[in-house]
């Protein structure tokens, strides 16, 4: 008989989720509520086929999501028809970044098609253990950054908070491979830890914004974010706090009203959401948005440009205005970190240019996100648009529009476009 996709992981070794006390695993008693959200035919018929001993209840329990998720190969070859190549690279993987997929979101796969968009970005596959020029374990420079354990101090007026390692589900791209789902790892996110963060931003009162990271910091349970949100509050220069996040995508089930109630407490709160392909836009992620938004919390997407899974216009444009729908503003397009095992995912940078010349004037602003690089070695993050200026006649500047149609703009005192002069240049 096949092995469960709840034995003993044997990919990873991560921490489990601590409850609501800061504890933790405790057990899950079934509720005889009604189902909080919605399931949709195809994640229903999922559940009876795998996950057969599960009612409504437990399936809509993030808690139940969590102990459950897919973390072995057997669990793996459980649901999924794997390649060779798929099950090598999860019979080699050690340490590291770990294997980790939610019932949910593994139920929007394809079973069967190691090139499903969604499958290619948690299923490793042997280019992972690649290192190619120019990649590595902390692309982005956040170590050189950090000034205490877990905050990253880059922009004058803001800071990363690292507040936990745990992710519920782990992207194959992740730009933190080397702090995330690894006990005893580079980070411990204890509360001594936190305090010390705390103290640092307090002493500094320059910081007026905290984007609180991890990990995801939505897997915390309500109290503990609860106590991490009224403390940052009560810092009086802390203007703004950001929360990143996936957990509306790949565990919807997370945004319970409970969660909602601890939110409302601490606004103005902003929310980043991390979503990468138009399959994730289902009914119960819209209902997790639903919820964020009617509680008076802005959000904005940041999707990451991945080659063979949403390196297409078409793709994007349905993404984005699709998010658009769910009251989710796409903000960031980012070029893919070259970190250490990630070529396979990584375009040409021409390729976002194509992309967003195909968005701008094709579709609404609002669904143009910025594209950007976030410069190796921690220069911050880069905007890059295609090229408009294509130079000037006179006192005329001459701009492409969104047709490839050249038109002239008067801007008789502007310099751009113009020849250097001598005095600019110097000797």
């Amino acid at each position: 008989m096949d092995v469960l996709v709840s034995e003993t992981p044997t990919v990873e070794n991560d921490a489990e989720p601590p409850d609501r006390h800061g504890g933790r695993r405790r057990a899950v008693r079934p509720s005889t509520r009604r189902p909080r959200f919605p399931i949709a035919p195809e994640r229903r018929a999922f559940m009876r086929r795998f996950f057969p001993e599960a009612g409504e209840a437990e399936w809509n329990d993030w808690r139940w999501q969590l102990r459950h998720r897919i973390r072995s190969l057997s669990a793996l070859e459980h649901i999924f028809r794997l390649s060779d190549d798929e099950r090598a690279a999860v019979g080699r993987r050690q340490g590291g970044l770990p294997v980790g997929i939610t019932p949910y979101y593994a139920a929007l796969m394809d079973r069967d098609d190691p090139a499903d968009p969604l499958r290619r970005t948690h299923i490793p596959v042997g280019a992972e253990f690649l290192r190619t020029p120019g990649e590595d374990i902390d692309p982005l420079g956040e170590d050189h950054d950090t000034v205490v354990p877990g905050l990253v101090h880059r922009y004058p007026d803001r800071v990363l908070f690292l507040v936990t390692g745990f992710c519920s589900t782990y992207c194959r791209y992740c730009t933190r491979s080397r702090a995330v789902g690894q006990p005893g790892g580079e980070y411990q996110f204890s509360h001594a830890q936190w305090e010390r963060a705390l103290q640092w931003i307090e002493a500094h009162p320059q910081i007026r914004d905290v984007l609180l990271s991890g990990g995801d910091p939505l897997t915390l349970g309500e109290d503990r974010l609860d106590w991490l949100l009224g403390r940052l509050r009560r810092i009086r220069h802390v203007e703004f706090v950001r929360i990143g996040s996936k957990v509306p995508v790949v565990l919807p089930q997370r945004i319970t009203r409970e969660l909602i109630r601890v939110l409302r407490r601490h606004r103005p709160l902003w929310m980043s959401l991390h979503f990468t392909h138009p399959a994730e836009l289902t009914p119960e992620t819209a209902e997790a948005c639903n919820r964020l938004a009617d509680a008076g919390i802005p959000l904005g997407s940041q999707t990451v440009l991945l080659r063979g899974v949403n390196d297409d216009v078409d793709v994007l444009r349905r993404l984005f205005q699709g998010l658009l729908r769910l009251r989710v503003r796409p903000y960031y397009l980012y070029q893919c970190d070259p970190i250490v095992g990630s070529a396979h995912f990584r375009t040409p940078v021409e390729k976002g240019l194509e992309i967003l010349a195909g968005l701008r004037g094709h579709t609404t602003g609002y669904a143009v996100p910025h594209f950007v690089v976030d410069a190796p070695g921690g220069g911050g993050k880069i905007a890059l648009l295609p090229e408009a200026v294509v130079g000037r006649e006179g006192d005329d500047l001459l701009l492409r529009n969104f047709e490839g149609r050249i038109f002239r703009y008067p801007d008789p005192a502007g310099r751009l476009g113009r020849p250097a002069t001598a005095a600019e240049t110097g000797p």
